[in-house]
């Protein structure tokens, strides 16, 4: 067997891992399979590169701890989803770009600054805090919760649709 086919073989199980992960969760790997698979590519050299799958899309830095907010599925993909459709590089995408209603374009950089995000974060006790950072959804369907800006599309526990989430803090 040759080194290509290892890698082709490879690359398609990591797609297909995914592409089940992503549905399983209520999201859509971009349905340009060519475009996607390039991007699995990335991830996988990025593995071998780093020992872990950083964002094929940006520049990863080699220390794992510097690198946290970017490792696949990065923490900027759900507020890239929910403004621009898809997320930085593209890999996930909501339902109207899978769906062809609408198209994928050029998405801002949200990461920070490497000074920025070097700076000490303050410590908290749980416990102590007053309100959390981002709000807290609660499915009204399975009580799943999650901590994010904006409610997920589909629940990754019971498939319940967005709608289906109250403001839960």
């Amino acid at each position: 067997m040759k080194d290509d086919d290892i890698r082709e073989k490879e690359a398609e199980q990591l797609f297909l891992k995914l592409d089940r992960d992503a549905r399983a969760g209520g999201y859509n790997l971009n349905p340009d399979i060519e475009f996607t698979r390039d991007l699995v590519k990335g991830l996988i050299i990025n593995e071998r590169r780093y020992g872990y799958q950083a964002c094929p899309c940006r520049l990863a830095s080699g220390i794992k701890e510097e690198d946290l907010d970017i490792i696949c599925p990065c923490d900027y993909r759900d507020p890239d989803l929910n403004e621009y459709d898809a997320c930085y590089c593209a890999l996930y995408v909501s339902e109207k770009v899978l769906k062809g209603e609408k198209k994928t374009g050029s998405i801002p950089e949200r990461r920070p600054p490497l000074e920025e995000r070097r700076k000490e974060k303050p410590k908290g006790v749980i416990g102590n805090i007053t309100s959390p950072p981002l709000p807290v959804w609660r499915c009204k369907v399975c009580g799943y919760l999650c901590a994010r800006e904006n409610p997920p599309e589909i629940c990754p526990i019971c498939k319940a649709k967005k709608e289906r989430f109250e403001r839960f803090m």
